[in-house]
């Protein structure tokens, strides 16, 4: 089957939408496109749902076919005994593409459902129709406001574009990513995938200007061959970071009854990776940071990382993380040790990698000058925390600024990670975090997840 792209963009920017079968109380999905800056139908023929539907303002009609104009995209929650009909409706009304959240296909393994799907599958792909799904949560954009829940944030346009066989990585993903500082541009749930597949959406945001860096979860691929070669290519255009499911026995169990893909040995998967130029990571914290660090960390090229801020305990600490993750933590120069010595107070603090200002924080950003003029430093970290007990808004602001200044007139990566985070702080967390970003600097929300993400942009940069 050809795909037609411009088709696809219309789904993923569209004018207008119809929700069929979307039911109440919550009406999920007439709800969750209150955002959509463009025209809303509904179409339902049950009467108890007609006054629900009034009450939220929006048109409804009976059929797809009675609105009164092209539908962009359709987003289709009904019985599946009904699928087949509302598909055949979709494809005489020539929408742009539909999303099927109905399930209950061949991830049942139920000679019903498989006989459906393979029914649908084949009817689409006859009439070349864009089928998303059956069995997922379709399209995210927030820029358009088209949304998967309510509750996504909406009214921007990230960098990112996000290809998902789970519904709830997707959502997940979403939410995260934005508290992190990092926006999604588009995102797509593709469940099943038996007409739209990964790679097709992989071929879809690689054309897509406005889309910086690809993320995806993946349980396995219908056509593996395709799949890689045209992962090959895209990720020689933009980076792309991939979260597979399934890595254990028991997860592969798990994958047949979820999406009905097949399992992939983890050792034939990593080594695909490689050859792609791909980015493996292992979950979704690991994926969000990952992106971050590739698309606002300048260039990683070395291991060794100079890092200040934390307290002596957390210095042992992050020095075995960062160590664990195949990156050093070295000696610094004499020279430095000399320039340190002239002014550093030695209680309840230290010097040497990681340094532990103690009660020279108030010297911090001379000591953050000097390891990045240090010789043997390729990267800077400040490790400082976040909680209701510790660290104001203003020195939040002051770390910021001296950040921002020393990112300036440095090519060395600069991150920042939080020895102590709370959930009291999650919204000055996310707003420290945008006010770095935007000068090049990442946040990460423990030392774990940053030595892990620079780490990953390393590896990103070295295959480069």
């Amino acid at each position: 089957m050809n795909i037609d792209f411009k088709k696809l963009d219309r789904a993923f920017n569209p004018r207008t939408v119809a929700v069929i079968g979307d039911k109440g109380p919550g009406y999920m999905w007439l709800n969750g496109q209150k955002t959509f800056n463009g025209k809303l139908y509904s179409v339902q023929v049950d009467p108890r749902e007609l006054e629900g539907i009034k009450a939220l303002g929006v048109e409804n009609y009976p059929s797809l076919l009675a609105i009164p104009e092209p539908i962009d995209l359709a987003i289709v929650a009904v019985p599946k005994q009904v699928a087949y009909r509302i598909l055949e409706d979709c494809i005489q009304k020539e929408v742009a593409a539909a999303h099927f959240f109905t399930s209950g296909f061949t991830e049942t393994e139920t000679e019903d459902g498989i006989r459906l799907e393979k029914m649908m599958v084949e009817r689409a792909r006859a009439a070349n129709f864009l089928l998303i799904g059956p069995n997922c949560m379709g399209l995210y954009n927030p820029a358009a406001g088209i949304r998967q829940v309510p509750r996504q944030p909406t009214g921007f346009k990230g960098p990112v574009g996000f290809i998902s066989q789970s519904g709830t990585h997707a959502i997940t993903f979403s939410g995260e990513a934005y508290l992190q500082g990092l926006e999604v541009n588009k995102s797509v749930s593709f469940g099943n995938g038996r007409v739209l597949d990964a790679a097709d959406y992989l071929e879809y945001f690689a054309q897509d200007e406005s889309i910086k860096a690809i993320g995806m979860y993946v349980e396995g691929a219908r056509n593996g061959t395709r799949f890689l070669a045209t992962l090959k290519k895209v990720a020689a255009q933009k980076p792309v970071v991939i979260w597979k499911g399934g890595r254990t026995e028991e997860g592969g169990r798990a994958i047949a009854s979820h999406t009905g893909s097949l399992a992939v040995p983890m050792a034939t998967w990593e080594a695909a990776l490689k050859q792609c130029g791909a980015i493996g990571v292992g979950s979704m914290e690991e994926l969000v940071d990952t992106l971050n660090a590739i698309l606002y960390l300048a260039p990683v090229y070395g291991n060794r990382v100079g890092i200040a801020g934390g307290s002596g305990g957390q210095s042992v600490a992050i020095a075995d993380v960062f160590a664990e993750n195949g990156l050093k933590v070295p000696a610094l120069t004499k020279e430095s040790y000399e320039k340190l010595a002239s002014f550093f107070i030695l209680v309840g603090s230290g010097y040497k990698n990681p340094i532990d200002p103690g009660v020279n924080r108030r010297e911090i950003k001379r000591i953050m000058d000097i390891l990045e003029a240090d010789a043997n430093t390729d990267n800077l970290v400040l490790m400082t925390s976040v909680t209701s007990m510790f660290r104001t808004t203003e020195q939040l602001e002051r770390d910021a600024q001296m950040l921002v200044e020393l990112r300036q007139r440095t090519r060395k990566p600069v991150a920042v990670v939080l020895g102590y985070y709370d959930p009291e702080t999650a919204r000055e967390v996310s707003a420290f975090a945008r006010r770095l970003r935007d000068s090049g600097i990442v946040l990460f929300v423990s030392p774990e997840r940053g030595a892990r993400a620079i780490r990953n942009a390393l590896r990103y940069h070295t295959l480069r």
